[in-house]
């Protein structure tokens, strides 16, 4: 979960319960296991190790005991909830999250975790020290952006290496150890993906390759030599971090297991000393999901890719029309992922699907008119801009309604080829395959809206430059 959360003062959010309670309780863990360099070269099987194999069972009831004993302090509501998500009788394979287990007023605390609990890439970084070969070769695949990540992925790799010993042993076995996102798909899961989820879907296996540096003098030889490991802990960091607004990266426990909705209810922060806190942002009915947002409501592309769930919830997706190195009059007219939009329950279309259409229109009939238009749409001439739109409608419908017809035309085929797939080869294809659905019920929703039965046939009719 890795977005910006803001700060908040103590006072409006903190809990009645004793901080310095907490911190004494976790205190009591890291005694057990204080950080020392020459435990990380120990062979991890000196230790009760998490188990990271994807179908090793998530103990849930022993993490919250432990979280609760360490000073992590909730609302009387506030309690875990799963849900099957793939349609399988496997419990590993659970998604796990808060709920609300009975009303909540607005503006209700209803978490808190102490500093002490937190990890952090700024942690990491004081508690390991720089390691410049790593850094060198993340920036040379240009992956420089990503070393907070990088830093905290050591941090989680360090801990489970300390097996029972590590003060976030009961937290590291109470995480997912089976994911759904694209870093954990087959190849063959990325040839069933739309263009735009198939992009996305290759950049994140290529940023986890870029990030599986090894050389690392505080790791024992079997935890550099686990793909496995590494992959996992690549995983928990990506879909589990928070992105401060200081700059830190941040994980804290409990508060990690909050699902995204287009709908949010709670909102969270850090007060002054770096604990975290999470309090309600209107009034929650019980039974409800609490829910954050991961990114963008209208890309579930993205987040599919990223955190693994096809977002049924995201109120429209991105029309799917892709230009290559589209121009700076192009990304004037609004031309970007999360403006060219197609609404899912109206079916309505956005000003910048229709703006962009008609564009590429004039752009083949008539250079003048194109920077007219242009220069309409930059000086707010709405009247002018409306007069183009009204003559060139039927151009620009038939544009688009080829384009509709083409991708719901290529979703069938990919949807085809992915319930061929063997389920056991490739568990993730049924979200595959839920993704691919709410992008063509969206689709079928424009269609249904904009559809002109046509005067003849115009077969040569296309969008410019799409890639279907």
């Amino acid at each position: 979960m890795t977005m910006p959360i803001s700060r908040w003062t103590v006072a409006s959010v903190i809990l009645t319960l004793t901080y310095q309670k907490s911190v004494s309780a976790f205190h009591h863990y890291q005694t057990r296991a204080t950080p020392n360099p020459t435990i990380y070269s120990q062979t991890s099987s000196l230790f009760a190790v998490a188990n990271i194999a994807e179908d090793a069972p998530r103990d849930i009831p022993t993490m919250e005991q432990w979280a609760y004993s360490c000073g992590v302090q909730r609302a009387g509501g506030l309690q875990f909830t799963a849900e099957n998500t793939l349609g399988t009788n496997d419990g590993s394979r659970l998604d796990i999250s808060l709920m609300a287990a009975e009303d909540m007023a607005a503006s209700t605390s209803i978490l808190y975790v102490p500093s002490e609990m937190i990890l952090s890439s700024n942690k990491a970084i004081e508690e390991f020290g720089r390691l410049p070969n790593a850094e060198s070769f993340i920036s040379d695949m240009n992956a420089g952006s990503e070393l907070r990540h990088y830093y905290l992925m050591l941090k989680i790799l360090a801990e489970w290496e300390r097996g029972d010993q590590s003060p976030w042993y009961h937290w590291l076995n109470s995480l997912p150890r089976f994911y759904t996102n694209a870093a954990s798909m087959t190849h063959l899961c990325y040839t069933c993906l739309p263009a735009l989820m198939s992009l996305y879907a290759m950049k994140e296996r290529s940023n986890m390759n870029h990030l599986l540096f090894k050389d690392v003098p505080f790791l024992s030889d079997e935890t550099k030599n686990n793909a496995d490991l590494w992959t996992w802990a690549y995983q928990v960091v990506y879909t589990r971090s928070f992105d401060d607004v200081s700059g830190d990266l941040r994980i804290a426990p409990v508060g990690d297991y909050f699902n995204h909705g287009a709908e949010t209810n709670i909102g969270m922060g850090y007060d002054e000393a770096g604990n975290f806190h999470v309090q309600t942002t209107k009034d929650v009915p019980a039974g409800s999901p609490l829910h954050m947002s991961y990114g963008c409501t209208t890309n579930p592309s993205f987040l599919f890719a990223r955190y693994g769930f096809p977002d049924i919830s995201s109120p429209a997706t991105f029309c799917k029309i892709m230009i290559s190195n589209p121009n700076d009059e192009l990304l004037g007219l609004g031309y970007s992922f999360d403006r060219m939009l197609f609404y899912k329950d109206t079916g309505e279309v956005s000003q910048e699907v229709w703006d962009v259409l008609l564009y590429q229109y004039l752009e083949k009939l008539d250079t003048d008119q194109r920077g007219e238009f242009y220069k309409a749409h930059m000086e707010g001439d709405y009247a002018s801009k409306q007069s183009f739109h009204q003559k060139y409608y039927p151009e620009t419908n038939g544009k688009l309604m080829f384009h509709v017809n083409s991708f719901l035309e290529k979703l069938d085929q990919l949807n085809e080829r992915t319930r061929n797939m063997d389920i056991y080869d490739h568990p993730r294809a049924p979200l595959v395959i839920r993704h691919n659905e709410f992008v063509r019920d969206t689709f079928l929703a424009v269609k249904a809206r904009y559809y002109v039965e046509p005067v003849q046939e115009e077969s040569e009719a296309k969008v410019e430059d799409a890639v279907i």
